[in-house]
């Protein structure tokens, strides 16, 4: 296990965290316009509550002894914190129902809690209990891939109980089976997961396709009218991808070589701007002809403009997820796992893709989703169908050091 990294943020990480909150996937709600997740945002006021205090992190051995900490069975509850707007609610805004039927069904009362705005303000909360290896008084959260690998390297995250996890571990997507941070999925499951694409305005493209990153950076008719996006692991992972490079295996060179193919583009003024989630008011309107963006503007922008199309590269795209973990000291681990397990039967999980339509990560879904709404049985991008799951890539986990100069190099990129 990963020592705890004493070094704190660099000017880099911060800049990028801000970006994040103030224009970014951090910045949305869960049904907002823009539905999409990202690295998280860093509140003023949390500003390095991931760096050190000379807290050693939990033992790995704590997870043989968490039975001893349990209390599933003689209280029947579990507690939950999610995102905003991440979970289904009838037009009144007076009732969960997939919550309310697992209640019903297992006598498991819920306590759910939105109480995550951004990832790094929510680790700021729970961060001094973990390290102290306390209750934070959450049996389940919910965040997302860096941070989760960081609290999973910690050793702050309880290993689950596969017999509690049946159709967790039937059912869950083969594209989100083993990332390299929780390999096998011992520590975590998806909650959901968020596609970045290519977007592009078929009016302003004078019909033509755009459909890979080559095409954004080299194309003269779209001179001037491309954005990339400014969260890093987003722009760097496709365009790596375009140069047949992993994002989830490669090196310091493949990086600095992606930076430099993007800063062609930016010198010979091919590349607009790189935005956040500002970029759809753009692309709905034209001014923007082609971009990478996230699959959830897209669901959202077709809605209201016919003439928005997305394209999935040959070289394929990068997703990332939110993930649901039990800290350690958790006293409902058991029945944390029920609820968890409970999301993965396919007729909860098409109620809850229904309603969040980000991607699903459980599969067996389809015929569920068809009953809710054809249309988003059919929509890959809540549904991957086997090609497209396969041409998936998650970009890999960085130690402190990778990030800083990674972000560094980034923000002089784009101008941060």
């Amino acid at each position: 296990m990963e020592q705890y990294e004493p070094e704190r943020l660099s000017a880099a990480q911060t800049a990028a965290m801000r970006r994040s909150l103030t224009s970014g996937r951090g910045a949305l709600t869960r049904r907002s316009l823009i539905r999409a997740s990202g690295m998280g945002a860093l509140a003023i006021g949390g500003l390095g509550t991931l760096s050190a205090c000379g807290i050693p992190p939990a033992k790995r051995e704590g997870d043989a002894a968490a039975a001893s900490d349990d209390h599933s069975a003689e209280e029947k509850q579990v507690n939950f914190s999610n995102w905003t707007e991440y979970m289904d609610v009838t037009d009144d805004g007076k009732h969960r129902p997939t919550l309310e039927a697992f209640t019903e069904r297992t006598g498991i009362k819920v306590k759910y809690t939105e109480d995550i705005n951004d990832n790094v303000e929510f680790f700021g909360k729970i961060k001094p209990q973990l390290a102290a290896g306390q209750d934070t008084g959450r049996d389940i959260i919910c965040v997302t891939d860096w941070l989760a690998a960081r609290i999973v390297r910690l050793g702050w995250a309880q290993k689950l109980d596969a017999s509690n996890l049946p159709h967790a571990y039937a059912n869950l997507s083969a594209q989100f089976r083993s990332p390299d941070w929780d390999p096998g999925r011992a520590y975590s499951y998806p909650w959901a997961g968020i596609p970045a694409i290519i977007a592009y305005n078929s009016k302003a493209t004078g019909g033509r396709k755009v459909d890979s990153v080559s095409q954004l950076l080299d194309d003269p008719k779209l001179k001037g009218r491309v954005s990339f996006l400014s969260e890093m692991r987003d722009t760097v992972g496709m365009t790596l991808l375009d140069m047949g490079k992993d994002p989830g295996n490669f090196t310091d060179a493949d990086y600095d070589a992606a930076i430099g193919r993007l800063q062609k583009g930016v010198d010979k003024n091919q590349i607009r701007r790189f935005t956040g989630n500002d970029y759809t008011a753009d692309l709905d309107k034209g001014d923007i002809a082609a971009c990478v963006g996230w699959a959830g503007d897209v669901i959202q922008l077709q809605a209201g403009n016919p003439d928005i199309k997305y394209a999935i590269p040959a070289a394929g795209y990068v997703i990332s997820s939110d993930n649901l973990l039990v800290p350690v000291k958790a006293r409902h681990k058991t029945n944390a796992e029920k609820l968890i397990d409970y999301y993965y039967e396919p007729s909860v999980a098409a109620k809850l893709a229904a309603y969040i339509n980000f991607v699903c990560p459980v599969d067996g879904v389809r015929d569920e989703l068809a009953k809710i709404d054809r249309a988003m049985a059919d929509n890959v991008l809540i549904l991957p169908d086997r090609e497209m799951a396969s041409r998936s890539h998650a970009f890999r986990s960085l130690t402190s050091k990778e990030e800083t100069a990674y972000e560094e190099k980034f923000a002089k990129l784009i101008g941060a």
